[in-house]
Protein backbone atom coordinates (compact mmCIF):
# COMPACT_ATOMS: atom_id res chain seq x y z
CA UNK A 1 0.00 0.00 0.00
CA UNK A 2 2.68 2.35 0.63
CA UNK A 3 6.32 2.63 -0.60
CA UNK A 4 8.99 5.04 -0.10
CA UNK A 5 11.72 4.75 -1.97
CA UNK A 6 15.21 7.06 -0.97
CA UNK A 7 13.07 9.77 1.19
CA UNK A 8 14.48 12.81 2.17
CA UNK A 9 13.79 16.11 3.55
CA UNK A 10 16.27 18.98 4.78
CA UNK A 11 15.75 22.36 6.01
CA UNK A 12 17.70 25.56 6.13
CA UNK A 13 17.64 26.95 9.25
CA UNK A 14 19.76 30.57 9.59
CA UNK A 15 23.38 29.34 8.86
CA UNK A 16 22.81 25.20 9.23
CA UNK A 17 21.21 23.05 7.01
CA UNK A 18 19.01 20.37 9.27
CA UNK A 19 18.77 16.66 7.81
CA UNK A 20 15.44 15.77 9.20
CA UNK A 21 14.57 13.03 7.10
CA UNK A 22 17.77 10.84 5.50
CA UNK A 23 17.55 8.48 2.61
CA UNK A 24 14.81 5.64 3.57
CA UNK A 25 13.73 2.56 2.17
CA UNK A 26 10.21 1.58 3.44
CA UNK A 27 7.36 -0.46 2.54
CA UNK A 28 3.72 -1.03 4.47
CA UNK A 29 1.53 -3.69 3.32
CA UNK A 30 -2.27 -3.20 3.75
CA UNK A 31 -3.53 -3.74 6.82
CA UNK A 32 -0.25 -3.69 8.71
CA UNK A 33 -0.43 -1.63 12.36
CA UNK A 34 3.38 -0.11 12.60
CA UNK A 35 4.17 2.07 15.55
CA UNK A 36 7.28 4.28 15.19
CA UNK A 37 9.36 5.60 18.58
CA UNK A 38 12.25 8.39 18.15
CA UNK A 39 13.08 11.30 20.34
CA UNK A 40 11.60 14.76 19.96
CA UNK A 41 13.60 16.47 16.95
CA UNK A 42 14.61 12.93 15.35
CA UNK A 43 12.72 13.28 12.09
CA UNK A 44 9.44 11.19 13.14
CA UNK A 45 6.62 14.07 12.66
CA UNK A 46 8.51 15.30 8.99
CA UNK A 47 8.38 11.80 8.04
CA UNK A 48 4.72 11.08 8.37
CA UNK A 49 3.87 14.46 6.75
CA UNK A 50 6.08 13.17 3.92
CA UNK A 51 3.91 9.60 4.15
CA UNK A 52 0.42 11.32 4.26
CA UNK A 53 1.60 13.51 1.16
CA UNK A 54 1.72 16.68 2.83
CA UNK A 55 5.45 17.28 2.30
CA UNK A 56 7.20 16.95 -0.96
CA UNK A 57 10.36 15.05 -0.08
CA UNK A 58 13.75 16.67 -1.42
CA UNK A 59 14.59 13.31 -2.99
CA UNK A 60 12.95 10.17 -3.57
CA UNK A 61 9.18 8.84 -4.48
CA UNK A 62 6.25 7.95 -2.54
CA UNK A 63 3.52 5.78 -3.77
CA UNK A 64 0.29 4.53 -2.33
CA UNK A 65 -1.33 1.60 -4.51
CA UNK A 66 1.75 1.62 -6.79
CA UNK A 67 0.62 5.51 -7.69
CA UNK A 68 3.78 7.92 -7.50
CA UNK A 69 1.48 10.55 -5.57
CA UNK A 70 4.10 13.37 -6.30
CA UNK A 71 2.81 12.94 -9.89
CA UNK A 72 -0.12 14.15 -9.32
CA UNK A 73 -1.77 17.56 -10.07
CA UNK A 74 -2.88 19.52 -6.71
CA UNK A 75 -6.71 18.39 -7.22
CA UNK A 76 -5.68 14.95 -7.70
CA UNK A 77 -3.28 14.95 -4.32
CA UNK A 78 -6.40 16.81 -2.45
CA UNK A 79 -8.51 14.02 -3.62
CA UNK A 80 -6.25 11.26 -2.79
CA UNK A 81 -5.39 12.93 0.57
CA UNK A 82 -9.21 13.13 1.17
CA UNK A 83 -10.04 9.87 0.16
CA UNK A 84 -6.87 7.69 1.42
CA UNK A 85 -6.37 9.75 4.28
CA UNK A 86 -7.36 9.68 7.55
CA UNK A 87 -5.36 12.52 10.19
CA UNK A 88 -4.69 12.62 13.98
CA UNK A 89 -2.26 14.82 15.74
CA UNK A 90 -1.56 15.24 19.43
CA UNK A 91 -3.71 18.50 19.41
CA UNK A 92 -7.47 18.18 18.47
CA UNK A 93 -7.80 21.57 16.76
CA UNK A 94 -11.51 21.22 16.82
CA UNK A 95 -13.66 24.28 14.96
CA UNK A 96 -14.69 26.02 18.03
CA UNK A 97 -17.98 27.04 16.47
CA UNK A 98 -19.18 23.80 15.28
CA UNK A 99 -20.53 20.85 17.65
CA UNK A 100 -18.72 17.56 17.97
CA UNK A 101 -20.75 16.42 15.19
CA UNK A 102 -20.04 18.86 13.25
CA UNK A 103 -16.84 18.85 13.65
CA UNK A 104 -16.62 15.31 12.58
CA UNK A 105 -18.36 15.79 9.39
CA UNK A 106 -16.33 18.63 8.71
CA UNK A 107 -14.46 16.30 6.02
CA UNK A 108 -17.17 14.89 4.01
CA UNK A 109 -17.29 18.49 3.07
CA UNK A 110 -15.01 18.01 0.63
CA UNK A 111 -15.42 15.01 -0.61
CA UNK A 112 -18.06 12.64 -0.81
CA UNK A 113 -21.07 13.67 1.88
CA UNK A 114 -21.55 11.38 4.81
CA UNK A 115 -24.76 11.86 6.44
CA UNK A 116 -25.02 12.81 10.27
CA UNK A 117 -25.83 9.24 11.89
CA UNK A 118 -22.57 7.69 10.19
CA UNK A 119 -21.17 10.88 11.99
CA UNK A 120 -23.21 9.61 15.24
CA UNK A 121 -22.07 6.12 14.86
CA UNK A 122 -18.10 6.93 14.60
CA UNK A 123 -18.80 9.28 18.37
CA UNK A 124 -20.87 6.33 19.62
CA UNK A 125 -17.50 4.41 18.91
CA UNK A 126 -15.56 6.86 20.38
CA UNK A 127 -17.92 6.66 23.44
CA UNK A 128 -18.97 10.07 22.82
CA UNK A 129 -22.68 9.34 21.40
CA UNK A 130 -24.52 11.66 24.04
CA UNK A 131 -22.11 14.69 23.39
CA UNK A 132 -22.73 15.43 19.48
CA UNK A 133 -24.31 18.65 20.06
CA UNK A 134 -21.85 19.93 22.28
CA UNK A 135 -19.47 22.67 21.28
CA UNK A 136 -15.51 22.09 21.51
CA UNK A 137 -15.78 24.19 25.30
CA UNK A 138 -17.92 22.02 26.66
CA UNK A 139 -16.15 19.39 26.30
CA UNK A 140 -12.79 17.89 28.15
CA UNK A 141 -9.04 17.81 26.53
CA UNK A 142 -9.82 13.79 25.94
CA UNK A 143 -13.52 14.32 24.86
CA UNK A 144 -11.83 16.50 22.38
CA UNK A 145 -9.52 14.22 20.85
CA UNK A 146 -11.91 11.33 20.84
CA UNK A 147 -14.05 13.64 18.11
CA UNK A 148 -10.66 14.27 16.25
CA UNK A 149 -10.25 10.77 16.19
CA UNK A 150 -13.95 10.15 14.56
CA UNK A 151 -13.42 12.82 12.83
CA UNK A 152 -10.42 10.96 10.88
CA UNK A 153 -12.47 8.01 10.23
CA UNK A 154 -15.76 10.22 8.31
CA UNK A 155 -14.20 9.85 4.95
CA UNK A 156 -13.52 5.96 5.65
CA UNK A 157 -9.67 6.55 4.99
CA UNK A 158 -7.36 3.01 4.52
CA UNK A 159 -4.45 4.71 5.82
CA UNK A 160 -4.59 5.95 9.83
CA UNK A 161 -1.40 8.73 10.00
CA UNK A 162 -1.16 9.21 13.91
CA UNK A 163 1.17 11.61 15.14
CA UNK A 164 1.24 11.44 19.05
CA UNK A 165 -2.17 11.02 19.71
CA UNK A 166 -2.21 10.41 23.07
CA UNK A 167 0.48 12.75 23.67
CA UNK A 168 -1.19 15.03 26.03
CA UNK A 169 -4.11 12.34 27.69
CA UNK A 170 -4.24 10.48 30.60
CA UNK A 171 -3.88 6.74 31.02
CA UNK A 172 -7.53 5.97 30.68
CA UNK A 173 -8.24 7.99 27.77
CA UNK A 174 -4.87 6.82 26.03
CA UNK A 175 -6.31 3.00 26.46
CA UNK A 176 -9.25 3.73 24.86
CA UNK A 177 -8.12 5.54 21.75
CA UNK A 178 -5.36 2.34 21.86
CA UNK A 179 -8.04 0.07 21.64
CA UNK A 180 -10.20 2.14 18.92
CA UNK A 181 -7.00 2.15 16.73
CA UNK A 182 -6.33 -1.71 17.53
CA UNK A 183 -10.37 -2.34 16.81
CA UNK A 184 -10.46 -0.77 13.59
CA UNK A 185 -7.17 -1.89 12.19
CA UNK A 186 -8.36 -5.96 12.89
CA UNK A 187 -11.88 -5.32 12.02
CA UNK A 188 -11.47 -2.85 9.00
CA UNK A 189 -8.15 -3.57 7.95
CA UNK A 190 -6.84 -0.19 8.12
CA UNK A 191 -3.44 0.56 7.75
CA UNK A 192 -2.35 2.33 11.00
CA UNK A 193 1.23 4.49 11.49
CA UNK A 194 1.29 6.03 14.69
CA UNK A 195 4.43 7.77 16.04
CA UNK A 196 4.26 7.99 19.86
CA UNK A 197 6.86 8.46 22.86
CA UNK A 198 5.36 5.77 24.47
CA UNK A 199 7.14 2.20 24.56
CA UNK A 200 4.09 0.69 26.20
CA UNK A 201 1.90 1.77 23.49
CA UNK A 202 4.38 0.97 20.11
CA UNK A 203 5.13 -2.58 21.38
CA UNK A 204 1.54 -3.42 20.88
CA UNK A 205 2.05 -2.70 17.47
CA UNK A 206 2.15 -5.44 14.88
CA UNK A 207 5.40 -3.63 13.34
CA UNK A 208 8.06 -1.51 15.58
CA UNK A 209 9.97 0.92 14.41
CA UNK A 210 12.53 3.49 15.84
CA UNK A 211 13.67 7.07 14.17
CA UNK A 212 16.78 8.64 15.15
CA UNK A 213 18.41 11.05 13.68
CA UNK A 214 16.65 10.92 10.36
CA UNK A 215 16.87 7.74 10.39
CA UNK A 216 14.99 4.31 10.48
CA UNK A 217 15.50 0.75 11.90
CA UNK A 218 12.82 -1.94 12.45
CA UNK A 219 12.68 -3.03 16.03
CA UNK A 220 11.95 -6.98 16.98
Amino acid sequence: MIDLKGISKSYAITDRTVHAVRPIDLSVKQGEFVSIVGHSGSGKSTFLSIVGCITRPDTGAVSIDGQNIWGLDDRRLSRLRNETFGFVYQFASLMPTLTALENVLLPSVFGVKRPPEEALHLLEKVGLGDKAGRYPSELSGGEQQRVAIARAFINRPHIIVADEPTGDLDEETEADIMKFFEQVNREQKVTVLLVTHSSELAVRAGRRLRMKNGTLEELG
